[in-house]
């Protein structure tokens, strides 16, 4: 079951007896037990009703008695275990998982693990008709720029695409973050307005015209002279442009330049999926590939390799000198 439809049930008082929220994505395992903290129960019913313990302090023969116990003067209780990935051994819970109280709404928290499918905890909550099991798993790079449209889309917000790149690379992949700042930016907004390029540099402070979205443009473009500025705003705002994540971002983007070559008679919306961009980007990848035969993506791709070394101190003095990538610059668009 996925994340969005465990809200819309919750959202609708539809409970199961017990939910186990799971994996090494903690953002929303967090998320859904806090709203089921915040809204199974009613105020005056959370005093006599709802119980909050931690893995630390608990073990889950303690757990298992709480869930077995009746609601006062209502129609549940709710026991919610967070950080439960500290609890030694869940075993004990195994036939209350089976056969669990209807009364009762059990949250175990378990934060950054998953579970292993071969043992018997797995088998029993996956088989379980009463058990919510939900894996929260790792989003990488490449699909974060879709995680911030698909999350802007749900607070009641639109996004252009360009913001959604400057967001995805400034604040990197902590989805917890991610939603702080999304947060900030609709403070101001009305339902249905967009955040726009710059709304995001006013309020997270990334610049929208010298950024490493416009230095890939500028060498998708082969424009010698608005990459070289775009890495002199870089020298004199270092903490906010490391030169590592720099690499690692022209890494990628050069080498969807080189898939590109493979994909161009593709549609766009394929291209799109398969390099892991908005459809509205690809227009820039097919000037890039316009420019850019595989043999010198190959040279530029290997040039990279060997600045990421130097930005690690390797074979130079001064590993936060930005002179290395001014160089690369150079035998790219030359």
């Amino acid at each position: 079951m996925k994340a969005i439809e465990i809200f819309d049930a919750l959202k609708k008082k539809i409970y199961s007896p017990v939910y186990f929220f799971y994996g090494e994505e903690p953002f929303y395992i967090d998320e859904l037990t806090d709203f089921i903290e915040k809204n199974a129960l009613d105020e005056p019913s959370r005093e006599f009703n709802q119980t909050i313990v931690y893995g630390l302090d608990v073990t889950a023969q303690d757990i298992s008695d709480l869930a077995r116990r009746f609601p006062m003067m209502g129609n549940y209780q709710v026991i919610i275990v967070k950080e439960a990935q500290n609890i030694q051994n869940l075993d004990p819970l195994l036939d209350y998982f089976e056969n669990p109280l209807e009364s009762t709404i059990l949250v175990i928290n378990y934060k950054y693990k998953r579970l292993d499918k071969r043992k018997t905890l797995y088998k029993r909550l996956s088989q379980s008709k009463k058990v919510v099991l939900f894996e929260s798993t790792r989003i990488y790079d490449n699909k974060i720029p879709d995680w911030i449209s698909e999350r802007v889309h749900m607070l009641g917000y639109t996004i252009t695409p360009k913001s959604v790149i400057m967001l995805a690379e400034f604040l990197g992949t902590n989805l917890s973050r991610i939603d702080n700042e999304l947060r900030k930016l609709i403070i101001n907004l009305q339902p249905g307005e967009a955040i726009t390029e710059d709304i995001v540099e006013q309020n997270i402070g990334v610049s929208k015209d010298y950024n490493v979205f416009e230095l890939r443009n500028a060498l998708g473009k082969r424009d010698l002279y608005h990459a070289l500025r775009i890495v002199q705003y870089f020298e004199f705002n270092p903490k906010q442009n490391p030169l590592q994540m720099i690499n690692v971002l022209l890494f990628n983007y050069f080498m969807n330049v080189l898939l590109y070559h493979q994909l161009k008679n593709e549609n766009n919306n394929t291209i799109a999926a398969k390099l892991g961009i908005s459809p509205f980007f690809v227009k820039d990848f097919r000037t890039a590939a316009q420019n850019y035969s595989p043999a010198k993506l190959k040279k530029i791709i290997s040039g990279l390799r060997q600045l990421d070394l130097k930005s690690k101190g390797i074979g130079v003095t001064d590993a936060n000198s930005y002179g290395p990538l001014k160089e690369w610059i150079f035998s790219v668009v030359s």
